[in-house]
């Protein structure tokens, strides 16, 4: 198996399933972190702050995943909509990350047993 440092990633706009072979030190077999919640924005009193407090919480999202992300040097990340464009773009504008080799791929909802495989299955492992 791969020395290389992976993670896969199935995410929406509210949870992001995170897969990867390896913890800080080590590469090893694929295991599933803990999901990652998005926090919604309720109600707010006009259409600019919930549109600010909306991007607050997206970076705090994004901040979140990235953080099961460091020392990765491949990731492959799905999911449906435009949540996985966004969260490329963030993190190829992160410095600790420019030179990750990032794919995108779109699913539709999936658990996290086949998001499990389905990262397995992309990194033939």
């Amino acid at each position: 198996m791969s020395e290389q440092k992976l993670a896969g990633i199935w995410m929406d706009k509210e949870k992001a399933i995170v897969v990867k072979n390896h913890d800080a030190q080590n590469a090893f077999k694929f295991f599933l972190c803990d999901p990652v919640e998005a926090e919604i924005q309720h109600g707010n009193s006009s259409e600019n702050a919930g549109n600010n407090a909306e991007q607050t919480n997206k970076m705090k999202y994004f901040k979140e995943i990235e953080h099961l992300l460091i020392n990765s040097q491949e990731v492959y990340i799905m999911g449906p909509g435009t949540i996985q464009e966004e969260f490329k773009h963030y993190l190829e504008d992160t410095p600790q990350f420019k030179n990750l080799k990032i794919q995108l791929d779109t699913a539709q909802q999936m658990s996290e047993e086949q998001v499990l495989d389905k990262v397995k299955e992309h990194f033939n492992a």
